[in-house]
């Protein structure tokens, strides 16, 4: 049984593209080791277990390009198999781009708490194969809005699925968005939409990619001014070619006061 936030303590949250479990350690593996992001390997389980015990402290985690189920994964849909190894009592996740039955990917997230109401979305953009789950924890100007989402490479797309996700937000108070961007926050399109949506970005100059040697800062987990910081971390770990970031915050509102919690945290569910 996993025992629900109690008021005054701290939620930690996680956001990783995990690259479909694989590994990448230089830009020419993206080529010399292309053929692992569409075979089935030993590595790839190993990495999994590793992902699986790195993540098994948070309490609530965003996954991107994680396979959903194909060839390359034997078949496994990742955030289950995650959620399942490293004891989490909820999971789903969505399947954004698919390559016949040789690659599978998408969101995931898994929790300690099962969210009040899920949603599934196709980002807008010329190229399909984005998304963005949505969670939320309670009801009314108390609710928390949790959205996982992984943005386009382009700007003109992301600008665009950017304003697609303002929309989810508007009419929330707390809110958090937990994905790889693909872009940083002094970008015009990111930089207008934390300034629109009074977000805070305690992850900014945290650097994430490549992991082999982070120069970047386009993985990020924004949340609303009603929200309290209280730490905001990046892992440097080799399990994929992004490295993970968190953030701890004060618990908010919505988990404090729900009262579904102690019951639906009686073991594994699925969305």
């Amino acid at each position: 049984m996993l025992k629900p936030p109690a008021p005054g303590t701290s939620i930690d949250l996680l956001s990783f593209n995990i690259q479909a479990g694989t590994t990448t350690e230089r830009y020419h593996h993206y080529v010399t080791r292309s053929w692992k992001q569409l075979l089935p390997h030993n590595e790839r389980s190993r990495n999994l277990d590793a992902i699986a015990e790195l993540i098994s402290t948070y309490d609530l985690v965003g996954l991107q390009e994680a396979d959903t189920g194909s060839l390359r994964s034997g078949f496994i849909n990742q955030t289950r198999y995650l959620s399942r190894q490293a004891g989490f009592a909820w999971q789903t996740d969505q399947s954004n781009r698919r390559v016949g039955n040789v690659a599978c990917a998408g969101n995931g997230a898994m929790a300690q708490w099962q969210p009040d109401e899920v949603t599934s979305h196709r980002l807008p953009g010329s190229i399909p194969g984005r998304g963005a789950l949505t969670l939320r924890y309670g009801s009314g100007e108390d609710a928390l809005l949790i959205i996982v989402l992984h943005l386009a490479l382009g700007r003109r797309a992301r600008t665009t699925q950017l304003d697609f996700a303002s929309e989810l937000l508007a009419g929330h108070r707390d809110v958090v968005i937990m994905g790889d961007l693909n872009t940083d926050v002094d970008s015009m399109e990111l930089g207008s939409f934390i300034r629109q949506n009074k977000l805070q970005a305690p992850t900014a100059d945290l650097l994430s990619f490549p992991s082999w040697r982070p120069l970047r800062a386009i993985d990020h987990i924004l949340v609303s001014s009603s929200l309290e910081v209280l730490e905001s971390d990046v892992l440097d770990v080799p399990f994929s070619d992004h490295c993970p970031v968190s953030v701890k915050l004060a618990t908010p509102q919505a988990l404090r006061e729900s009262q579904a919690l102690p019951e639906k945290a009686q073991g594994y569910q699925e969305q």
